[in-house]
């Protein structure tokens, strides 16, 4: 069993350690950390470019106090995401859920899914905006990990707690 542990954005740039503000644009990247997650936040005056090993990296900016919209993660972000996933069996559970959850806001559309010779059910994602199709094995989590998929899903991509 894999436990993915996101942490939400700390408003503290990686490099500084200085307090990211209200209103403020930072940037954010996503590395593979020995088969963990890790997103590191920096305000725009350390930022010299997102690291090599990183699996993404997007601009965003520190909510004010009072707002209650979700800024998510941008399309591409969660789309190199799903890419980099590809091929990953120990992850599979977690990118068919992140497609899924992709299918919901819109970024991709199921097209089928079919059964392999080996009875194996694949299904079939098509991104409008790439032009792209994505197959991926469909991988239902057990019970118990779903709803912490689901969470760490929700933490990676929207910089905040569900």
């Amino acid at each position: 069993m894999i436990d993915f542990e996101i942490e939400r954005c700390t408003r503290h740039c990686a490099v500084t350690g200085r307090e990211l503000k209200p209103g403020e644009e930072y940037y954010s990247v996503l590395m593979d950390d020995d088969g963990q997650w890790r997103r590191l936040d920096y305000a725009i005056e350390a930022w010299h470019g997102p690291p090599d090993e990183c699996v993404a990296w997007w601009r965003a900016r520190i909510p004010p106090p009072s707002s209650t919209r979700r800024h998510w993660a941008p399309d591409e972000v969660m789309l190199q995401c799903l890419e980099e996933l590809e091929g990953n069996a120990e992850r599979a559970d977690f990118r068919y859920l992140l497609a899924l959850w992709m299918m919901r806001r819109r970024i991709l559309r199921l097209e089928k899914t079919e059964r392999t010779p080996e009875g194996n059910e694949v299904a079939s994602f098509y991104c409008p905006r790439r032009d792209a199709t994505y197959l991926m094995p469909v991988v239902l989590p057990d019970e118990s990990r779903l709803s912490s998929l689901q969470e760490d899903i929700w933490r990676l991509f929207s910089g905040g707690s569900s």
